[in-house]
């Protein structure tokens, strides 16, 4: 295998002009007091945060706007990078395994947790005082899809339909093909198109830096709208389940420092304080999404190779719930709990299989974990499918768990296909971990000197 090669990197002067910037200047402080403010706003005054909303919905929807066109322009110019058709097809094989294999030991573990805290216990939930109604609302009308209809959903009927429905998941599947046609074509004939990609993905690197500057706005209205309309009484009321979710979220945080470590030698501290902006501007808009194209360019900077980031991100976003896989294994105890029903290891085994399949089947679907614990409390009938409203209000409170959670366990899967495909730069991480390459935009504007010298694709693989 040749050692990888890296773009250009930017002069030190900037970097450091970077470090020595104001902190009222930092995108992290800015979130950081954006949430302040939404939580004070909210919670003395519900009425005007839960008018705010208007303000994060809108930042998501602008984010929303360039994820698509930007996760084809990752894709193609990262498997054209590759120049290996196989190559690809063994990340997306690995990525895959790695989705399954996190997943089921994240529900098997949320089970382990529920049974040791019993967060249900002793509430003595009447049925008949449940209705069907408060759930049918947070959620779609359409059935459940099983696993045939989720695949085939993934093959778009349309090009065009696929980016207009911002279907991650299709534009992730024609990308993979365009890509793999321009190599067995050849990179030299396809330049000219290649040539032209790259200036689109310029210039989305603009728009994108343009959108960050509103991520503090964006922020601040759904912090305010979460605690105006939902309010800090409910965590009380759900203390035990909350608890439960949190503490099982941070054991896993901890194992998934360990797998990191061991695989990659990822130190995984150091990643959370170069993603940090990340990770803060997710908890405040209790959205994945809304980060989702700064995290691909930190990964690639921080050493994994643009194909591997642009294969397993947008596909993780879907197969790699993490977060929500604790979330609802932990769930699915309480409420039997709440209704006075013991599972037996062979039912907690059978719920196990079926969550499999319906956390799966549920992305990108709204109010996707109440669909899936319905239709998995359907196929056991082991409570109420309507006891799944008794979750509405601890739902919500539950955002930034699973946020953190998932984007984590997402970043650390492209770490380890990266390591385990030999597409990942330890060094170029090391790097960028001190400041001593381009970050994909720590401050608020991204850096336009690294993007003109080659932006997302500070580390490629060359094989």
């Amino acid at each position: 295998m040749k050692p990888m090669a890296s773009a250009t990197p930017v002069p030190a002067a900037p970097v450091q002009d970077a470090r020595r910037q104001p902190l009222y200047k930092s995108l992290f402080f800015q979130i950081l007091i954006a949430v302040v403010a939404g939580v004070l706003i909210g919670h003395f005054w519900p009425t005007i945060g839960s008018a705010l909303r208007p303000f994060g919905d809108g930042f998501i929807q602008l984010i929303k706007m360039i994820i698509a066109p930007l996760i084809f322009l990752v894709i193609v110019t990262g498997i054209a990078s590759v120049g290996d058709v196989k190559a690809v097809g063994r990340v997306g094989v690995k990525a895959l395994a790695y989705f399954t294999a996190a997943t089921l030991f994240a529900l098997a573990f949320g089970l382990v947790v529920g049974n040791l805290v019993q967060p249900g216990a002793g509430l003595n939930i009447d049925p008949n005082s449940l209705s069907q109604d408060a759930v049918n609302a947070k959620t779609t009308t359409a059935p459940p899809k099983d696993v045939g209809q989720f695949l085939l959903g993934v093959i778009p009927t349309s090009v065009v339909g696929a980016f207009a429905s911002n279907n991650l998941l299709q534009v992730l599947c024609f990308a993979i093909f365009f890509g793999a046609a321009v190599v067995v074509i050849g990179k030299e004939r396809c330049a000219p198109v290649l040539n032209v990609i790259d200036t689109i993905l310029e210039i989305f690197f603009k728009v994108m830096a343009w959108v960050m500057r509103l991520a503090p706005l964006g922020a601040f209205g759904a912090m305010a709208f979460i605690i105006g309309q939902y309010g800090l009484d409910s965590l009380g009321t759900y203390a035990v389940l909350i608890g439960a979710c949190y503490g099982a979220a941070l054991v896993f945080i901890a194992l998934l420092f360990l797998i990191a470590w061991s695989v990659a030698r990822v130190p995984l501290w150091q990643f959370l304080k170069y993603t940090r902006e990340e990770f803060m501007l997710a908890l405040g808009t209790a959205s994945t999404e809304s980060v989702m194209p700064r995290i691909m360019v930190k990964l690639n900077n921080a050493g994994c190779s643009r194909s591997t980031t642009g294969l397993v991100i947008p596909s993780g976003y879907s197969f790699n719930l993490d977060g929500a896989a604790i979330y609802l294994s932990i769930s699915l105890l309480f409420l039997a709990q709440a209704f006075g029903h013991h599972l037996d290891l062979g039912q907690q085994l059978a719920a196990l299989g079926i969550l499999m399949l319906t956390s799966k089947g549920m992305a990108g679907v709204p109010g996707s974990a109440f669909l899936a614990l319905s239709a998995t409390a359907g196929a056991l009938g082991i409570f109420p499918v309507a006891g799944v409203a008794l979750l509405l209000g601890a739902d919500r409170l539950m955002d930034s768990m699973r946020v953190v959670v998932n984007l984590l366990g997402n970043c650390v899967a492209t770490f380890v296909v990266a390591k385990w495909e030999g597409q990942f730069d330890r060094e170029a991480m090391l790097r960028a971990f001190r400041g001593d390459a381009p970050d994909g935009g720590s401050a608020v504007e991204l850096d336009e000197k690294s993007i003109a010298d080659g932006g997302m694709a500070v580390v490629a693989s060359q094989r």
